[in-house]
Order: C-alpha cells, then sequence, then structure tokens
C-alpha cells in the first residue's frame, strides 16, 4: 500500500498540529485507594501516540460543531460533546465573545479508555486559544479539572506523563525508549463508571519504580510487572476483552500486553512501528469485526 494512503487509514498527525487530539494510552493504571467522596486514586504511566481525532476551526458568530469521520455515529453535536464544553470554558475564562465553528472528525472509538473526548477537548483548548489570539488554560486550571479527569493530562500532551490522584497530580515521565503500539478494540463500549464499580479492591499498590536506564527490554521488563487494575472488572463486564488481550499477547513481536483506561481497547507493546505494522495487519485479517491500529508513541 502507498505509504501516503497508509498515513491516510490511520490519521496520522503532526503532534504539533494544534487540532491533533492523539490516542491517549494508559501503559499502567494502579488504583491505589478511594476519596470520601467517591472519586478514585489513580497511580499511572500515559503516553501519546499519532493516532486520533482531528479538529478544525473557522471564525463564527456562535460556537457550533459538527461531527464526521468513522465514529462519528452516537457523538453529540450539542453542549453535551466535550468539544463545545471546553470551547465555552476557555471563552469564559479569557472573557472571548467571539465563536467558532468547530468540526470534529472522530477517528478514534468512543467510550474506548483512550481519551478520545479529553483529548478532543484538550485540542480545542489549543486551538481556539490559537484562533483568538488568548493564552490556552494551564492543565491545573480547576476550569480544566472540570471537564474531566483525563483533560489535564491531555492538555499535556504530546510528552509522556505520572499522572496521580484523581488525575490533578502530573509530572513528566523520564524519556522512554523508541516503541510503538498496536491497538485493538472489538468494537465494545465501556463506560468508565461502570467498570470503576466493579472493581474488587481499591487499595492496590502504586506503580515501582521504572529503571534508571536502558533501552527497549529493561522499559518492557518493567512494564511487565505493572497492572491495569481495572482489567478484572472490564472483562466481567465485556467477556471479549480477554480475547483482545489473549490475542495480542501471542502476536509475535508485542513484549507486553494489556487494556488501556477502563477499556475496551488493548495495547500491544512493540519495539518499533514497522513490527506494529505487521502485528496489525495479522490482527485485522483474523479478527476482521475488531477496531486495529498500529501507532507510534509520541514523546519518548
Amino acid at each position: 500500500m502507498d505509504p501516503k494512503k497508509r498515513r491516510s487509514r490511520w490519521m496520522w498527525r503532526d503532534p504539533v498540529d494544534r487540532g491533533f487530539a492523539p490516542a491517549k494510552v494508559n501503559l499502567a493504571l494502579h488504583v491505589t485507594g478511594q476519596r470520601a467522596d467517591g472519586y478514585h486514586l489513580l497511580d499511572s504511566l500515559v503516553v501519546f501516540g499519532g493516532l486520533g481525532d482531528q479538529i478544525s476551526a473557522t471564525p463564527s458568530r456562535d460556537l457550533t460543531l459538527s461531527v464526521t469521520g468513522p465514529f462519528a455515529a452516537g457523538v453529540p453535536a450539542d453542549d453535551r460533546n466535550l468539544v463545545l464544553k471546553a470551547a465555552h470554558a476557555l471563552a469564559a475564562a479569557r472573557g472571548v465573545t467571539a465563536g467558532a465553528s468547530l468540526r470534529l472528525t472522530k477517528a478514534l472509538p468512543h467510550a474506548a479508555g483512550i481519551g478520545g473526548g479529553s483529548s478532543d477537548a484538550a485540542a480545542t483548548i489549543r486551538l481556539l486559544s490559537a484562533l483568538w489570539k488568548v493564552p490556552p488554560l494551564d492543565p491545573g486550571d480547576p476550569a480544566v479539572r472540570a471537564l474531566g479527569a483525563d483533560v489535564p493530562v491531555c492538555l499535556a500532551a504530546p510528552a509522556p506523563q505520572w499522572m496521580a490522584g484523581t488525575g490533578e497530580r502530573l509530572a513528566p515521565w523520564p524519556a522512554l525508549p523508541g516503541a510503538a503500539l498496536v491497538l485493538a478494540n472489538p468494537r465494545i463500549d465501556l463506560p468508565t463508571r461502570e467498570v470503576f464499580a466493579g472493581l474488587a479492591r481499591r487499595d492496590n499498590p502504586p506503580l515501582t519504580a521504572p529503571p534508571a536506564n536502558g533501552g527497549f527490554d529493561a522499559f518492557a521488563g518493567w512494564l511487565s510487572d505493572q497492572r491495569n487494575d481495572m482489567e478484572p472488572a472490564a472483562i466481567a463486564l465485556a467477556p471479549p476483552v480477554a480475547a483482545v488481550l489473549a490475542r495480542l499477547a501471542a502476536s509475535p513481536g508485542v513484549a507486553v500486553a494489556r487494556m488501556s483506561g477502563s477499556g475496551a481497547t488493548c495495547y500491544g507493546l512493540c519495539r518499533d512501528l514497522a513490527t506494529a505494522k505487521r502485528v496489525a495487519k495479522a490482527i485485522q485479517i483474523a479478527e476482521q469485526g475488531w477496531w486495529v491500529a498500529p501507532m507510534p508513541v509520541l514523546g519518548g
């Protein structure tokens, strides 16, 4: 296949593009506690990939949104969408009275554990801050946190991030070795609230210290000792997730297979993008009902 066609097919974008909303992947996600108000405490390594949604904006008197793309079905184009919520939050914080005509191209499945809506919101803030010529919102701004627990970390993209607490504690992760991921989803929506409700325990150990140095093998070895504490609950709600994990784990070239976020998307960690492409192609042939995509890890 022609390389340009491959790029269009997977909707890879330059990470400096303000309208690019990259997939967010929790390489590890430990649930370490629960506050009295019900919010769960997390300890997570978050990375972003060169695959994602795209948002464009043109000047307009009002704030409007249209949604297109392979995963547009079921995505609201009104104020329920985080894109418009983020636009209104930025306008209110910066005293903006202008509008914008926003267009969201959904290339990522929703309710899939890869931060689609949260990354869309973060990209909207970056894009409109440039269009309206105002400073963007900081990840720690209360208006950003009010949009959702994953929006702050998505505003910190594309660099890998350590995320803790309820998502408000962020820090750059030490540089990662070059790597790529294969994402696979059995085309099942998994509401985060339901997965959290199914957790067997909420006081699990945090991440262990990452290797101080070393390449891909050292990192993959460390990552294989970490967890996603939401996997068992997700599999109980959606048993096909177990089949996705098994298929990824059995694929030559995959060093670690795990679920991202609350699922149902799972990832396979590969040494490079060429390997990830080979794995993705083989899985697509075998499981034609799944959504499967390779992508480079950004900011390593």
